[in-house]
């Protein structure tokens, strides 16, 4: 029986954080034209297992022969910031 599966607030607190990747490819049956993909999950800066994990299950997999990636990612938990705005008043 596998375990379940950690939420997304126990990732965060283990150090994982929304990585975003553009996966370029080529198309199999027309190798001139580029496609994008777009793959998000949570995963660990900078290192990103997970994204490597699914890249290589890519290049096994899929037909498409991989041609370029970009990653980004966010901190989702960060220090609370604070701004004061504008005041306005009523009288």
């Amino acid at each position: 029986m596998a375990g379940k599966e950690p939420s997304p607030l126990e990732l965060q607190l283990r150090g994982y954080r929304i990585a975003t990747a553009e996966i370029l490819y080529r198309m199999p049956d027309h190798p001139s034209l580029i496609q994008s993909f777009i793959w998000q999950h949570y995963d660990i800066a900078p290192r990103y297992p997970e994204l490597f994990k699914f890249l290589d299950f890519w290049e096994k997999n899929i037909e498409g022969p991989l041609v370029g990636v970009r990653v980004g990612r966010s901190e989702l938990i960060k220090p609370q910031a604070w701004r004061q705005g504008p005041e306005f008043q009523l009288h």
